[in-house]
C-alpha cells in the first residue's frame, strides 16, 4: 500500500510540473519568426519596430508569445515598448561604416575597380581596390560609404576628423547599388576647418536632402574629392536622419462585415485577424450619407459585448476629404478580434471597419552570439518576463535622456512550426489529475474490501472428506456419552 501511495504522489507531481515544461520552449514553440538586422556590431541594447506581420501572427492579447532568440536559439531579455516612449522613437544619428579609397591621378578619370566582399545583408565586410594610386591609410579623402543597412532616409552625413591646419575641401557625390554601376546626385559637399586669429570657421555636413528621389534607397555612396593631393583623416562617420513628426502617423487596417447580425442590416459584425493595438476607428461607406454609430468589442465568441464608444455620427458629403467625418478615437487601446458596429438607422451599402494603431517597439538585449531572430505566434510558448525595462531606465539615468537603443530591422518572415504552434491547448493536466485520483480511489477501495472480506468456511481435507474434530471436542463428546451409558446399568443393577 506505502508503494502505491508514493507512486501516485510522483505522478501527481509530475503532472503539475507539466505546464511549467510546455512553456520552457525555444524557437520551435512558436509559428513564424523574422531575422534582425542590426544596424552596428556594438550596440548592446537594440530597438526593432514591428509590423502588420507580426501581429497578425501575435495570439496573447498581452504579447507575450513574442520572443526574441540568439544565434544558439537561447532566449535574450526583451520587452514592449509604447510609441509613445521616448525609447522607441528612431535616434537621429546612426554611425556608418567607410572604406577608403585612392585618390585618382590628377587628370585622370575618376574610376575604380572594386572587388568587394559583402554579408546577406548587403552589408560589407571586405574592399579591394584595383587601378588608381594606392591609397594613404592615415588620408583617406576618398571614401566608399556603406548605407546598406540604413532603412531611413538620410538627409545629411555628418564627419569628424583628427586636427589639421588648414582645410576646405569639395567632394562630388555618387549613388550604388551594386557597386558596379554608379549615378552622379546633384549634390556636392564641402568640409572646412579654418582658423585664424582665434576664431574657427567649421562645416562637418554633406546635406543629401532634396537629392533625387533614389538616394533613400541607395545601399552605397562614393565621396570623391575636388582635390586629391589635400589629405583629411576622417575618423567618424554618421548618418543625419529627418526629425521625427510631432505625432507618429498610424497605420490603419480596414475589415468587411463578416456577416450581418440584423435582418434590417443595422448592425455588423467583424473580426480582426491580429493583436493590433487600436487607437482609432473609422466607418468606410460609399456615397454621402450621415449615421450614427455604436462601437462594441470582445475577445472570443462567448464573451459579452463590451461598449467602446459611441453613439457618433460619420459623414460623407460630395467628393473629397473635406466634406468627411474624422476618425474616432477610443477611449483605451484595445486588442480585441471581434467588433460589431450598430446604426441608429438604416445603411446604404455595407459598411467598412477601418482600425487605426500605432506599431509598438520591442527592446532586446545583445546577449549571446548572432544573428538574432524575433520568434511569435503560439498558444503555449510565452516570453519570460525580464528585468529590461528597469535596465532601460538605468541606462537613461545614467547616460541621459537622449539615449537611445540602437535600430534594427525585421527581415522577411520565416515558417517555423506554423499553424501547430496555434493549434488548441488541451488541459492535459486537469484529465491526468482526475484519472490519478480515481486511479488512487479505486486502489483504496478495493484495499479496504479486501480487509472487510468474511472468513472461509471449514477447511477441508486434500481428498474432500471432513477434517477430524478437534481433540477437545472428543474429550467431551465421551464425557457426555459416559454419563449416559452410567445410568443404564445402574438401573438394570436395581
Amino acid at each position: 500500500m506505502n508503494t502505491i501511495a508514493s507512486l501516485l504522489v510522483r505522478a501527481c507531481l509530475a503532472a503539475l510540473l507539466l505546464p511549467s515544461i510546455a512553456m520552457a520552449t525555444g524557437p520551435e514553440g512558436y509559428g513564424w519568426e523574422w531575422p534582425l538586422t542590426l544596424s552596428r556590431d556594438d550596440g548592446g541594447a537594440y530597438r526593432a519596430t514591428l509590423d502588420e506581420s507580426v501581429y497578425r501572427r501575435i495570439q496573447d492579447p498581452r504579447m507575450r508569445d513574442l520572443e526574441v532568440f540568439d544565434g544558439e536559439g537561447l532566449s535574450v531579455p526583451a520587452a514592449v515598448f509604447e510609441p509613445e516612449q521616448p525609447l522607441a522613437q528612431s535616434p537621429r544619428r546612426l554611425a556608418l561604416s567607410w572604406f577608403t579609397l585612392p585618390a585618382p591621378a590628377p587628370g585622370a578619370a575618376r574610376r575604380w575597380e572594386l572587388v568587394s566582399e559583402a554579408d546577406e545583408d548587403g552589408r560589407l565586410r571586405r574592399v579591394e581596390v584595383r587601378g588608381g594610386t594606392a591609397p594613404d591609410p592615415a588620408a583617406g579623402t576618398a571614401l566608399l560609404v556603406d548605407l546598406s543597412r540604413v532603412r531611413e532616409a538620410v538627409v545629411a552625413l555628418e564627419f569628424e576628423w583628427n586636427a589639421t591646419d588648414a582645410l576646405d575641401l569639395g567632394y562630388r557625390v555618387e549613388a550604388s547599388d551594386d557597386l558596379d554601376h554608379w549615378q552622379s546626385l546633384a549634390a556636392r559637399g564641402r568640409l572646412i576647418d579654418l582658423q585664424r586669429e582665434g576664431r574657427r570657421l567649421l562645416h562637418r555636413r554633406i546635406e543629401l536632402f532634396g537629392l533625387l528621389p533614389h538616394h533613400q534607397r541607395a545601399r552605397y555612396l562614393r565621396l570623391t574629392p575636388d582635390r586629391p593631393d589635400q589629405v583629411v583623416e576622417i575618423t567618424a562617420l554618421k548618418a543625419i536622419f529627418a526629425p521625427p513628426p510631432a505625432k507618429a502617423a498610424l497605420q490603419w487596417v480596414e475589415r468587411a462585415p463578416a456577416r450581418a447580425a440584423s435582418a434590417d442590416g443595422r448592425v455588423h459584425e467583424y473580426t480582426l485577424d491580429g493583436r493590433f493595438p487600436i487607437r482609432q476607428v473609422d466607418v468606410a461607406l460609399s456615397g454621402n450619407h450621415a449615421v450614427e454609430w455604436r462601437l462594441e468589442s470582445r475577445d472570443s465568441t462567448d464573451a459579452d459585448w463590451q461598449l467602446r464608444t459611441g453613439p457618433w455620427m460619420t459623414y460623407q458629403v460630395g467628393a473629397g476629404n473635406g466634406g468627411r467625418s474624422a476618425a474616432r478615437e477610443l477611449p483605451m487601446v484595445l486588442r480585441d478580434r471581434y467588433w460589431r458596429l450598430s446604426a441608429n438607422g438604416p445603411v446604404n451599402g455595407e459598411p467598412a471597419l477601418r482600425f487605426g494603431y500605432a506599431p509598438e517597439v520591442v527592446v532586446f538585449l545583445a546577449q549571446g552570439a548572432p544573428p538574432y531572430v524575433l520568434a511569435a505566434g503560439s498558444t503555449r510558448a510565452r516570453r519570460a518576463d525580464s528585468p529590461l525595462p528597469r535596465l532601460v531606465e538605468t541606462l537613461r539615468a545614467q547616460q541621459g535622456d537622449d539615449w537611445q537603443p540602437a535600430a534594427a530591422w525585421l527581415g522577411t518572415s520565416r515558417v517555423l512550426a506554423g499553424d501547430a504552434a496555434l493549434a488548441p491547448v488541451r488541459d492535459w493536466t486537469s484529465w491526468l489529475l482526475w484519472s490519478l485520483l480515481v486511479l488512487g480511489a479505486l486502489v483504496v477501495a478495493g484495499f479496504a474490501l479486501s480487509l472487510l472480506r468474511p472468513g472461509r468456511g471449514p477447511s477441508q481435507s486434500p481428498e474432500g472428506t471432513a477434517a477430524a474434530p478437534p481433540e477437545t471436542d472428543t474429550v467431551a463428546s465421551r464425557e457426555g456419552h459416559g454419563d449416559e451409558a452410567g445410568s443404564g446399568p445402574s438401573d438394570n443393577s436395581s
